[in-house]
């Protein structure tokens, strides 16, 4: 489609219920959409012959954590018929739950579950959203910005007692002795060891046997 053809399509979008507003990013149309007025839109851009929007691609979520609505909830969707891609945006924040598509496109499911399950997002009208990547008892949503990198917990198998148990996280580190020697030559201290090294040649030196005098001819 040429420059004309983006244009009367993105002007078509702003006919549509719920849609906000209408920006081109890198040639794709992106729609920021009303929550509430999701599944009319979405049966809009499947059904109307304008667009034929088949199939949904793709639903993810993305973390704002200093705006009161922090989750964009991302729909990606193609026309097989036109070659073409929209990408719709609705915000929610973690209570207010988003309207299911899946009776749209079933296929809607695994996503839903997905956003669910990383970030925390509540769709309605969803009949399975169970976690679907983390581990059965998993506590909180590891892809929130707020999620610690090491998570909370720790699963491992226990000799003992021949089961896979979970722990609070321990950062153990075997290698805390260092001599803070380089073994790369002409690199004999490394920044911010200067101290330590000084220290560990002191302690060297002393440890060294007193020279004597070589004897006389």
């Amino acid at each position: 489609m040429g420059e004309t053809a983006t244009a009367d399509w993105t002007d078509a979008f702003r006919s549509l219920p719920g849609v906000r507003g209408v920006r081109m990013e890198k040639n794709e149309a992106v729609i920021d959409a009303d929550r509430a007025m999701l599944p009319a839109l979405m049966m809009a851009l499947r059904d109307d012959p304008r667009f034929s929007f088949e199939q949904v691609m793709d639903i993810c979520g993305v973390d704002w954590p200093e705006r009161p609505e922090r989750f964009d909830v991302v729909y990606n969707l193609l026309s097989v018929t036109w070659n073409r891609r929209v990408r719709v945006i609705v915000t929610t924040d973690e209570r207010s739950p988003v309207p299911s598509v899946y009776t749209i496109w079933p296929v809607a499911t695994w996503w839903e579950r997905e956003a669910y399950d990383l970030f925390g997002v509540v769709f309605s009208d969803q009949p399975d959203l169970r976690r679907i990547l983390t581990d059965y008892g998993f506590e909180g949503h590891p892809m929130r910005k707020d999620f610690p990198l090491t998570g909370y917990v720790e699963v491992r198998y226990d000799e003992d007692r021949k089961a896979v148990v979970y722990e609070p996280v321990k950062l153990t580190q075997d290698w805390r002795t260092f001599d803070f020697l380089s073994p790369w030559e002409g690199l004999t201290t490394l920044p911010g060891d200067e101290k330590v090294h000084g220290e560990r040649l002191t302690d060297i030196k002393t440890k060294l046997p007193t020279p004597t005098d070589p004897p006389k001819a």
